[in-house]
């Protein structure tokens, strides 16, 4: 039987396969692709436990992505999740510090963004295939951070497609800017923008809905899709390692069949930790969902009044990924909160364009008890670090301490000792300024992320990832900058040339 997917605002309800709704991203009317039913694990976890990674996304996909036949869908396992990755695990589990980190950032970008990212482009290529769709698609991405380049590292050079990612400036780590500003590909534009992440997350969105736009996108033979967690596409990928980890716990006997498992998640956007949703739902014995922030701390505020509320400043952390006020993949959530209403979630989210804020009633705010919200700040981060380094020698990138410290925070305030997986989703290599600052403050004096980086070798005994020394001596390739007004023209000038 098909699982079918609808827009969160589509009154019609108005349903898709996966492979359409995929390949186009967001929905026409501006809303987000969910699944008109979250479908339970074929399988219980004594038969999960010791599979591989890939056998394990096998057995999730498949229930999700039901128009793609065996053979596709393990294809494109085997293309993503290959010798990209530093180690056959995958996802690897490491014990310290009171909890048990999840690493995703052992691909070929160090960050968790490649979890996903590295399936995405063989899912629109099949999907493409499936609906025959001759057009070009045309990836648009606005990225805090990570996204950018694992999706530019995903799609490079894939024949049909061309990606154009907008990133905030000045406001990533240098590590991240020099991943970006140097990725080759004929199909590739990075551009920077002046302004947040916010700002070019909105821009994109515009650009999506702009119907005159569309008109001359095919007129060309082009069509938009997304490399977001907007897309279901990125969303289903991430939900396999909540899977697998609880597996893989259960396989190392640290945990027995059925004993819950908390999870702590870093979050800006909202999809890692609706993924780990997505897989309580699916039957994954998931206790509390812990949704950490850092200073932008609008999703703890959400979380303790029920109240969304993005009129506030901006603040540039030490974990940009994070530096978010509109978490876009909360409308997924909001539209169960609702009863599945797809008018009263394209009200909320009109609320938030036209006020800026929205209020859940006392009904929907009951339905968040499965999250604990809380938030760390940037002193809080940089002392997380430092403690974890001194007593395990483990060091953590800020976004995954900002985890760490929430996790601590809510054991203090629960008494709660139930097994938490912190989710650790980028390498330390790619902050190394924050990092050495935390733990080593005097090696700075200057010196640039790249020497920095033999610096945290030392420290950390973990060789620097090919992933940056790949990039020290790269050409820079992409230069453009422009305002936020100008993003469409600067989709539009750069096709126009191809």
């Amino acid at each position: 039987m098909d699982l079918l997917y609808r827009s969160t605002r589509d009154e019609t309800k108005e349903s898709f396969r996966a492979s359409k709704a995929i390949l186009q991203g967001l929905a026409e009317d501006g809303g987000l692709f969910v699944p008109e039913q979250i479908p339970r694990l074929a399988t219980d976890f004594k038969d999960l436990a010791g599979r591989s990674y890939q056998e394990v996304a096998y057995e999730v996909m498949r229930l999700f992505l039901t128009d793609f036949s065996e053979e596709e869908l393990k294809v494109c396992i085997g293309k993503a999740y290959d010798e990209k990755f530093d180690t056959a695990e995958i996802a690897p589990i490491r014990k310290t510090g009171g909890g048990y980190y999840l690493e995703l950032f052992h691909g070929a970008t160090i960050a968790f963004k490649d979890m996903a990212l590295s399936i995405l482009p063989h899912f629109m290529l099949t999907a493409a295939g499936k609906v025959q769709e001759q057009k070009d698609i045309v990836i648009l991405t606005a990225t805090s951070g990570d996204t950018g380049k694992a999706a530019l590292a995903g799609f490079a050079n894939v024949p049909g497609t061309k990606i154009i990612v907008f990133y905030p400036k000045d406001g990533v780590s240098p590590i991240q800017k020099r991943q970006m500003v140097t990725q080759k590909g004929n199909n590739t534009l990075v551009v920077g923008i002046d302004g947040n992440f916010d700002e070019a997350q909105t821009g994109v969105k515009e650009i999506f809905s702009d119907e005159k736009l569309k008109q001359w996108l095919t007129e060309r033979e082009y069509q938009f899709s997304s490399a977001n967690s907007i897309n279901i596409g990125r969303l289903i990928p991430q939900v396999v390692y909540y899977v697998y980890a609880y597996g893989k716990l259960c396989a190392d006997g640290e945990l027995k069949q059925g004993e819950p498992l908390n999870v702590v998640v870093p979050t800006g956007n909202f999809g890692n930790i609706l993924a780990a949703f997505y897989a309580k739902q699916m039957g994954v014995p998931l206790g509390k969902l812990i949704c950490a922030s850092n200073e932008n701390k609008v999703l703890y505020d959400f979380f303790a009044t029920g109240n969304y509320d993005k009129n506030r400043d901006f603040v540039l952390t030490s974990s940009p990924s994070m530096d978010i006020l509109i978490s876009s993949n909360l409308e997924r959530l909001l539209f169960l909160l609702t009863g599945e209403n797809p008018k009263q979630t394209a009200q909320l989210m009109q609320d938030l364009k036209t006020k800026g804020r929205y209020e859940l009633t006392p009904e929907m705010k009951a339905g968040l008890a499965d999250f604990y919200g809380n938030y760390a700040t940037e002193e809080e981060t940089a002392e997380t670090i430092l403690r974890i380094y001194k007593e395990e020698g483990y060091v953590l990138d800020p976004h995954t301490a900002v985890a760490a410290c929430v996790y601590e925070k809510y054991k203090a305030e629960t008494g709660d000792k139930t097994k938490a997986l912190i989710v650790s989703t980028a390498s330390p290599y790619k902050f190394t300024n924050s990092v050495i600052a935390a733990i080593a403050p005097e090696k700075i004096k200057d010196k640039d992320d790249f020497v920095l980086a033999k610096d945290l070798e030392k420290l950390s005994g973990v060789n620097v990832p090919e992933a940056v020394l790949s990039i020290k001596s790269a050409a820079l390739v992409h230069t453009k900058v422009c305002g936020v007004k100008d993003m469409k023209d600067a989709v539009k000038n750069w096709l126009l040339k191809k």
